[in-house]
């Protein structure tokens, strides 16, 4: 039996859906643990791109994929990505966890006026009610799994939440009447279809671990999104680090194996807050172009700069990642010279944490290592000795500077254009 957790050790979209679906192979359940469709995961299989929002990537493997409590549910996109999926000839095995709450549509019409009202500080959220819902959540005034499928709950419920909505939306001056009537029908539909799904995960998850079972643990964002230990307040609503995983799925932490840290060979960001490495000039707009760096959940641009250990380090030390996976080395191709952050300058004095402070974060200046670059990984290598020997001494720097082995680098999009150490 292991259980292995994957996670982010950016601010997102490193590639964590390839490696999830790479280590899917070996495993029974593939376990989503937090956020909600704001975040994405795009997997090649072949010929076919796969762009899930909710649905644990494992299911492409045609494992059985588990949203955990601790995400955040919009069941209109769960049911659209279940029906894609059947589309082309996948039959997801899902469960869903009941205690996980619901995205309703007031959280959507409130996740954007909220965002609307904080002017030139706003957060750059993806407006798909994932903050307000968890807000909801923490106040304990949330609508849960289990709720869909018992309606005289679900009624109760909204007979309490939406009048107090319905102040907000007023006084935000938003010209739309909640309809209890309309909104418990749809809800109450949305919930028999996924009525069969709907149990309680935590209760089967244990239990497969008592069997001997392997499971995977599938985190969405990454570390400097999380809303404590990211660049608060621009981050997500949920914990994005390896204490996540317990919360949000019910497995006691001793029982995890192995903590996967998934880092670009380079550093990206979406939305508004600092991001020390960014480059806007030509280099940058390589890595955007070669890395295809737009937003599976939004299509937005994504910031693209050098890539930043400070950070990389932060996330190791939080989460106690024990292994690496590299992603992307491959859109480094053809650069001359390639930088690593090691340190930041802050106020002329040279610190190697993670700042708390936005302020000190803005003033903090990166501190470089260069490195000669090549010209072209060739896709069919499948060993660490075949690679160009400037990437070979690229990726023997990060590892001796963070003090984690690699083990798996992507070289490419595909299931096959990876080598693992």
């Amino acid at each position: 039996m292991t259980v292995n957790l994957v996670i982010g050790t950016q601010w997102g979209d490193e590639g964590k859906g390839k490696i999830v679906d790479y280590f899917a192979k070996d495993v029974d359940y593939v376990v989503r643990f937090q956020g909600g469709n704001n975040a994405g995961h795009t997997i090649k299989v072949g010929n076919r791109i796969y762009k899930l929002h909710i649905i644990p990537s494992g299911v492409l493997q045609g494992k059985t994929g588990v949203i955990g409590n601790g995400v955040v549910i919009d069941p209109e996109v769960l049911i659209n990505e279940i029906n894609n999926l059947r589309k082309h000839g996948i039959k997801p095995r899902l469960l869903i966890s009941d205690r996980a709450n619901i995205i309703m549509p007031y959280h959507k019409i409130l996740d954007g006026a909220e965002e609307q009202s904080l002017g030139d500080r706003k957060i750059g959220t993806t407006k798909r009610g994932i903050g307000p819902c968890y807000s909801d959540k923490i106040a304990r005034r949330g609508i849960r799994a289990i709720d869909l499928i018992k309606r005289e709950i679900l009624s109760k419920k909204l007979g309490l939440i939406l009048p107090l909505k319905q102040r907000i939306l007023d006084a935000y001056e938003i010209d739309i009447k909640l309809d209890k009537k309309e909104i418990l029908e749809k809800y109450s539909n949305l919930g028999e279809q996924l009525k069969k799904f709907i149990t309680s995960t935590h209760i089967i998850l244990n239990k497969a671990i008592k069997m001997g079972k392997n499971i995977l643990l599938e985190g969405a964002q990454g570390t400097m999104l999380d809303i404590d230990y990211g660049t608060y307040p621009y981050t997500t609503s949920s914990h994005t680090i390896a204490g996540g995983s317990s919360i949000g799925t019910g497995i006691g932490p001793q029982n995890i194996d192995n903590i996967i840290g998934v880092m670009k060979a380079y550093t990206t960001r979406v939305g508004e807050g600092p991001m020390p490495t960014e480059l806007s000039n030509k280099e940058g707009e390589h890595l955007k172009q070669k890395g295809y760096e737009f937003g599976t959940t939004t299509s937005r641009p994504r910031r693209c700069g050098w890539l930043d250990l400070v950070v990389v380090k932060h996330a190791c030390t939080i989460s106690g990642i024990n292994k690496l996976a590299v992603t992307k080395l491959d859109v480094l191709n053809g650069l001359k010279k390639i930088k690593i952050c090691t340190h930041y300058l802050l106020n002329n004095k040279k610190i190697d944490y993670f700042p708390a402070s936005l302020e000190e974060l803005e003033k903090c200046k990166p501190v470089y290592r260069e490195f000669n670059g090549w010209n072209k990984i060739d896709k069919n290598l499948d060993s660490f000795s075949d690679l160009p020997d400037e990437a070979q001494k690229y990726l023997g720097f990060i590892e001796k500077e963070i003090g984690i082995p690699i083990k798996i680098v992507s070289i490419g999009p595909e299931r096959k254009e990876t080598i693992e150490i």
